[in-house]
């Protein structure tokens, strides 16, 4: 079972803020930011590294190159999940599905899987990294208690998604 407890920690953490990752070829992987995510670049650095943001922050995305490497295969090593950004609506996602696919970007699953109740569509950027786009977040209010399990709906699609709303969430 999972240790919820809190623990005394002068750590407050007001967001994520930024994540920097190795990538085999970072002009490729700059394309894929800004031609396919809509990712604008903030600066390059004299080491090379690009930095690409999506609102006011100066980055949300740092890319490095590694020439001559690749992300070893699943199942080989520990290795980096998924980053997930939200969107504003399943709309949005919908739209982003056809052009994720007019693109030829692998697209690894859509749905819901359960514990958050998100409707998501999970793919992968050139070197094979898993990102995530997302609408819909469960918000946990001041009892900081989660949907019941037997509220998750998992489906394997966005229509399905769509098909099988979750049940309203309440205030306890």
């Amino acid at each position: 079972m999972l240790d919820t407890t809190a623990v005394a920690t002068p750590i407050k953490v007001a967001k994520l803020a930024h994540l920097v990752y190795e990538v085999s070829d970072i002009e490729r992987s700059a394309r894929f930011w800004t031609e396919i995510m809509g990712f604008h670049i903030s600066d390059r650095n004299e080491k090379g590294m690009v930095f690409l943001r999506h609102g006011s922050d100066h980055h949300s995305i740092g890319l490095v190159q590694v020439a001559g490497l690749v992300r070893p295969k699943e199942g080989e090593h520990l290795r980096f999940g998924h980053l997930a950004m939200e969107v504003a609506s399943v709309d949005i996602l919908l739209k982003a599905r056809d052009f994720l696919k007019q693109h030829n970007i692998p697209i690894t699953f859509e749905g819901r899987k359960g514990p958050g109740g998100n409707i998501g569509l999970e793919f992968e950027d050139p070197d094979g990294y898993g990102f995530e786009i997302y609408a819909g977040m469960d918000q946990l209010g001041p009892d900081g208690k989660s949907r019941p399990q037997e509220e998750w709906i998992r489906v394997r699609s966005i229509e399905e998604a769509l098909e099988k709303p979750l049940p309203a969430r309440t205030a306890r």
